[in-house]
């Protein structure tokens, strides 16, 4: 049976990630270990300087996890590296309360316990939902709908494997169960955030800020994250590890970046 990590980053006690060990664990032995605080929008962040600690902990349905001091990839990193005993076959991580789709890639902490979990050579898949103060739906009826995806797609993964440096980033439509469309298989989308720079004063006249957010703008195009969850599919999308942009590579070449004079260059290094 294969060993899977579930991880997040709402917490250790968030409900999704229950329910998405309790869809895993009938087709793989589930180990937890998950943030032992929310690190939303923590993106790929790592902890260099300070001692990382691991507890167990109970959760809600009486089973046992860990949590950890660190962060979300922190999380997928100890369990790489066998702070769990044994290294995980697979990660998903998940899932997750709020859409993370078109840029919120960059920033999720779900969607980076993915990549390190890619980093490390290991499967990864992120899983996002709505958030619960924005879902029409109960999450009651959405969390296990979400959970019987991730129990497809974790299936497939298991049966087929995903390509070298490679993870997938799937969302779910808060609809019905009775009025989900399906699955679609889309390319990342485009969103963008309304912010608010608030400016107060704390209590000895020093000005602090809050970056309030006003809401987001959703391009819902076809094909898609951001318009499959639109029209109510659950949206598959393939993330790569390379950023790199090669269709601009030959016009980039063409500026001709290189100094007049290299060898002055050398000459001003040699006198230094």
């Amino acid at each position: 049976m294969p060993t899977i990590l579930v991880t997040n980053d709402d917490g250790v006690h968030a409900p999704g990630l229950l329910a998405l060990k309790q869809a895993l664990s009938a087709i793989a032995e589930v180990l937890v270990l998950a943030p032992e605080r929310n690190w939303s929008a923590s993106g790929h962040s790592k902890t260099m300087h300070k001692p990382l600690r691991v507890h167990e902990v109970t959760l809600a349905d009486g089973t046992p996890a860990f949590s950890s001091s660190g962060g979300p990839t922190d999380c997928v990193a100890l369990a790489a590296e066998g702070v769990l005993g044994k290294r995980p076959d697979l990660v998903v991580s998940g899932i997750n309360n709020g859409y993370n789709m078109g840029s919120d890639i960059t920033y999720s902490g779900t969607v980076a316990c993915a990549l390190e979990a890619t980093i490390y050579g290991i499967p990864g898949i992120a899983i996002s939902t709505a958030a619960a103060k924005r879902s029409p739906i109960d999450v009651a009826l959405l969390h296990p709908m979400a959970g019987r995806y991730a129990r497809l797609v974790v299936e497939r993964v298991l049966a087929e494997g995903l390509p070298p440096d490679t993870l997938l980033n799937v969302n779910v439509p808060a609809v019905a169960p009775s009025n989900l469309k399906g699955i679609e298989i889309t390319r990342q989308g485009k969103r963008r955030y309304k912010d608010e720079l608030i400016k107060r004063e704390d209590p000895y006249g020093q000005p602090y800020y809050w970056l309030g957010g006003l809401g987001v703008i959703d391009f819902p195009d076809d094909g898609t994250d951001v318009g499959a969850i639109a029209n109510g599919f659950v949206s598959v999308t393939p993330i790569g590890l390379d950023y790199t942009r090669h269709g601009f590579l030959s016009t980039l070449a063409e500026w001709h970046l290189q100094p007049e004079h290299p060898s002055q260059d050398r000459d001003e290094e040699s006198h230094v």
